[in-house]
């Protein structure tokens, strides 16, 4: 199939692209390289020895989204371009309602125009309200979001699910991811942010690497454990091939259905430092800080719905993620600005 993948160039767009690669299918990147890089795409193009199709270019320009349907025979979109900080989304609510929703609204009128009809959405599990017990399934209740980018992604699944109730043509992926970390075993490609990361591992690995004097801990008065912030944490490789899953899902079923995709265990935010350090042998400075707006207490997944349905399950260790974003991490230490 040839899939057309917004945000292509980014952490999980990168990676993805390479197991839709694998898998044998065309890769057709739309960027506008805002948090990403193109460097990242020619890396893809190395592990997976084929070509990816680039456009530079923002998906809320519905010209340049026309012009990419005239040149590619498209079959498929997976749409990850947004912009994704969670405190960034509670500065800047404007910019993020405006770019994550137009950007859905923009790329749906041109697949309905086109015919095109099956979408892989990346949502989040900001999606689900805090009051919700855990683990969290797919019948959680949504909505009451901590936070603007949460909301932007939940009136996206709202928008996406009107569609597929209105035309039943329409098949409709919505993927709410957990915390992706790590990277390709090859050391390639990997996350790496603009400025001071807002995501746990880059900060971990950039404090390593000494690009960072100390990491800083958001919080230690959490109800939790050990007072810090607990998440799900997945491999972005699983994380990849959920994407593949999820394709080869909307080829046999109409309509939208929601799936998480986690490991279904919580890890503190210590308990990662812990294993960062005692998986690579090095060691994480750190300091507390106060609780950064927006964030939650504990965040983690009942993955069984996709375990069932999409045939998939994370299958990379705690172990393995550590490692990885490291390798990644040491082998690229300004990331791709070298």
């Amino acid at each position: 199939m040839n899939v057309l993948i917004t945000g292509g160039a980014g952490y999980i767009g990168s990676h993805t692209c390479v197991e839709l690669l694998n898998a044998g299918h065309a890769a057709i990147v739309v960027d506008n390289l805002a948090n990403s890089s193109a460097a990242a795409l020619k890396r893809v193009e190395r592990i997976a020895g084929k070509e990816v199709a680039f456009y530079e270019g923002d998906v809320r320009d519905e010209a340049l989204l026309d012009r990419v349907f005239d040149e590619r025979d498209i079959d498929c979109a997976i749409h990850f371009a947004g912009l994704k900080c969670v405190p960034e989304s509670v500065s800047k609510p404007m910019e993020y309602y405006d770019n994550n929703i137009n950007s859905t609204l923009t790329l749906c009128r041109v697949m309905a125009r086109r015919g095109v009809k099956r979408l892989v959405f990346s949502s989040s599990a900001t999606v689900y309200s805090a009051q919700n017990a855990m683990p969290l399934s797919e019948n959680s209740v949504t909505g009451d979001c901590t936070n603007p980018y949460g909301w932007t992604k939940y009136i996206s699944e709202r928008l996406l699910t009107d569609i597929a109730a209105a035309d039943g043509e329409w098949s409709i992926a919505l993927l709410r991811y957990f915390n992706p970390i790590g990277a390709h075993e090859s050391g390639l490609i990997g996350e790496d942010p603009r400025g001071i990361p807002n995501n746990l591992m880059p900060y971990i690995s950039q404090t390593a690497v000494g690009r960072r004097d100390e990491l800083t801990v958001y919080g230690s008065d959490y109800d939790t454990k050990d007072g810090t912030g607990v998440r799900d944490y997945i491999h972005v490789m699983d994380l990849a091939k959920g994407h593949v899953a999820a394709i080869g899902y909307l080829l046999e079923h109409r309509g939208a259905a929601a799936f998480n995709l986690g490991t279904g265990k919580g890890v503190s935010v210590l308990e990662m430092v812990e294993a960062f350090q005692r998986a690579n042998e090095v060691a994480v400075p750190f300091r507390f800080g106060p609780r950064r707006p927006g964030d939650v207490a504990t965040c983690y997944a009942d993955a069984s719905r996709s375990e069932k349905l999409l045939h998939w399950r994370a299958e990379k260790t705690l172990e393995d993620m550590c490692r990885d974003s490291w390798h990644w991490q040491r082998l690229n230490p300004q990331g791709y600005g070298e």
